[in-house]
């Protein structure tokens, strides 16, 4: 028994002797204790929590070399590595966690909105149920500061550019027909339907250096990436419908939309001064397949096809008749696109994109047919080295192949060209805290067809100023190769470009947004020509140039009111241009100096409801009246647009919309 005694005394002995005391205060970078903290090491079950002076301790048999870890909520975990014995009196600094909510957002001239987005300006599901937008990206990308209303052409106008100067993309990959085409002072229409997508960046300026080939404006779509649930959508519209459908497997997933719009009945109710012989009818499908890989990488396969034909015969003061103008219009658009894990905590983005575009035109005797075919070629990686430094790097290469027969009066012709256009660009994220980030990067390009590299540097820097609001300021420049109807005739030209400086102030609380944000726009090396339009004659140059500047504000409240969503937005624009045939520098005709619009949404519980109203204004815009001298000399009449919607929840998975 005393051996059995003696025994235990000496283990518990050994037991004691072996035993480390780990202790120490946690702060943060201000010297304030932090309470709570879990203090621990790293793969054992020894640990402690730190009081309420910061400071804890605790007892362990681990022995050599450990890891010491300490974390709390929304501030970076520490991690130490030394001998067990250095961790006595051990002071650990934590610093703030800049990827928690309430941190600073890098956001100069971009609206984002999505799963990802920490700020929501508008959703995808906005463009389907806003009055007036008809289903239609652009329509409601119009209600948002920065854009111009423009409706005899429904393209995208941003910031005193013209619609040219915006480019689209579809996970990264550029969009090169994204409208269908049209008649002068015809509305056209977007391609893509917002059925299929998650996420929208609409940088009104100051974008990232991923992008190029965009003077004003990129519009960035992300498809979703993994439905939640089967479902149905079906739209109804006065003019024509949609329908869409989605199914989901275990690995993969299926997603279509499809719509039939025919204008027949807007002529008859809303007769204008054109004479139509055929009424505007467009179809459109998509499809988006999903595939999840093994290594958790994903496949995606986008397809879109549409076709559209009308014929009329519009006014002209110089034909007695009218000018008779008919055109039919395929397109078919694919992007294939992989995101996945590689080693060393490195992401991969690649894809490819390809766009074939024919068209038939017949303007009188004359008739024309042309193709684009147009691929993008893309592979981006990325990494976090840390929570406080992000590198993108990336490159693209850009093939466009133009080709257009001419036969009419004036003789048989063929025109085209080839613009292969190659671009690397690399792009840090760095957060010096919660408080203060930084955006830097870089683009070159080198456009064959031009044989001119470009460099583009692009810098933007965030401050936040309180809990819910922040500071932004950006600065670019940005490169775009002369315009198709320019190239087919000449090739001797340089990129146009423009320089951006934006200022930004953002407040979000509970719902609510505002947004206040000055800009300067220069240009230089805009195309000049001397003839009214584009000819095999005319003289060309990149002589051009031209400004702009304003400030665009934005309200959106989804809290105030039970149930009601709404939203406001104010542009003031200041432009002028000496450009194209301009004789003298002038305020374009596309561009008014105030846009106005206000966006109410209700939903009536027991009506399984939600309506919508728009309301849109416009300030008058510059013409050039023949009867009178000079030169864009006349306004337009104010434009003014009240539109309203119904859309019906069926249930979780289907509703209907009517307009």
């Amino acid at each position: 028994m005393k051996r059995i005694v003696f025994f235990i005394l000496v283990i518990c002995q050994i037991s004691l002797v072996a035993q480390t005391t780990v202790s120490g205060k946690v702060i943060d970078r201000k010297g304030t204790s932090i309470i709570g903290a879990n203090v621990y090491l790293d793969g054992t079950y020894d640990g402690a929590s730190t009081n309420e002076k910061g400071e804890f301790s605790f007892t362990t048999s681990e022995k050599g070399t450990q890891t010491l870890v300490v974390s709390f909520i929304s501030y970076e975990t520490f991690r130490a590595t030394a001998n067990i014995s250095s961790f006595k009196n051990y002071q650990v600094t934590l610093r703030e966690d800049v990827n928690t909510l309430d941190a600073v957002v890098i956001n100069a001239g971009t609206l984002e909105a999505g799963d990802n987005a920490k700020v929501t300006a508008l959703k995808p599901l906005d463009v389907v149920t806003t009055a007036g937008a008809l289903g239609d990206f652009v329509g409601a990308l119009q209600t948002l500061p920065g854009t111009s209303t423009v409706a005899e052409d429904g393209r995208l106008f941003v910031r005193g550019g013209d619609a040219e100067e915006t480019q689209i993309f579809v996970d990264g990959l550029r969009v090169f027909t994204p409208y269908s085409p049209t008649a002068n002072n015809i509305p056209t229409r977007g391609r893509l339907s917002p059925f299929l997508f998650k996420g929208i960046s609409f940088s009104t300026g100051g974008y990232s250096a991923e992008y190029g080939q965009a003077l004003s404006s990129v519009l960035s779509l992300k498809s979703i990436d993994e439905p939640q649930e089967e479902r149905t959508d079906i739209s109804f519209m006065t003019v024509g419908l949609g329908f869409g459908n989605t199914q989901k497997w275990e690995e993969s997933s299926l997603s279509m939309n499809a719509s039939y719009i025919n204008l027949a009945p807007y002529n008859a109710a809303f007769p204008d001064r054109n004479v139509w012989h055929k009424p505007f009818q467009a179809f459109g499908g998509e499809s988006v397949y999903r595939h999840k890989l093994k290594n958790d990488g994903l496949l995606k396969v986008y397809g879109a096809m549409s076709y559209s034909d009308f014929e009329l015969t519009q006014e002209d003061i110089n034909i007695t008749n009218g000018v008779r103008f008919a055109l039919k219009n395929r397109n078919l658009y694919i992007n294939t696109s992989y995101q996945g894990f590689l080693q060393n905590d490195w992401t991969i983005n690649t894809g490819v994109s390809f766009s074939n575009d024919k068209s038939e035109i017949k303007i009188i005797d004359d008739k024309i047919d042309n193709t684009n075919n147009s691929a993008h070629f893309k592979v981006k990686l990325k990494k976090h080295f840390s929570n406080r430094f992000k590198l993108n790097i990336g490159s693209e290469y850009f093939i466009t192949k133009f080709d257009e027969d001419y036969n009419g009066l004036a003789g048989n012709f063929n025109y085209g060209f080839n613009n292969n256009i190659f671009a690397s660009f690399a792009e840090t994220d760095i957060f010096f805290s919660k408080r203060v980030a930084t955006k830097i990067g870089v683009r070159a390009e080198y456009s064959e067809l031009l044989q001119e590299f470009t460099i583009s540097p692009r810098l933007s820097l965030a401050y936040k100023t309180g809990d819910h609001s922040q500071m932004s300021l950006a600065y670019g420049q940005f490169y775009q190769n002369p315009r198709d109807t320019y190239l087919k005739f000449n090739t001797n030209f340089k990129a146009e470009n423009t320089s951006h400086v934006i200022a930004n102030f953002q407040y979000v609380k509970d719902k609510q947004i505002f947004r206040a944000e000055a800009y300067y726009k220069k240009y230089s090396d805009l195309v000049k020509l001397d003839t009214d339009i584009s000819l095999p004659t005319s003289n060309f140059s990149n002589n051009g140039s031209g400004y702009a500047q304003g400030l665009d504000v934005f309200w959106r409240d989804n809290k105030s009111f039970k149930n009601t969503d709404y939203w406001v937005s104010y542009s003031y624009l200041d432009t002028e241009r000496d450009y194209r045939n301009y004789p003298t520098a002038a305020t374009p005709h596309f561009a008014a100096k105030h846009n106005v619009s206000v966006v109410l949404k209700h939903f009536v519980t027991d009506w399984k409801s939600q309506l919508g109203l728009s309301y849109n204004f416009a300030s008058g815009r510059n013409y050039t009246d023949p009867n009178m001298g000079g030169f864009l000399n006349q306004q337009t009449k104010n434009y003014n647009s009240v539109n309203a919607s119904w859309a019906y929840l069926i249930s979780q998975q289907k509703y209907y919309l009517f307009r």
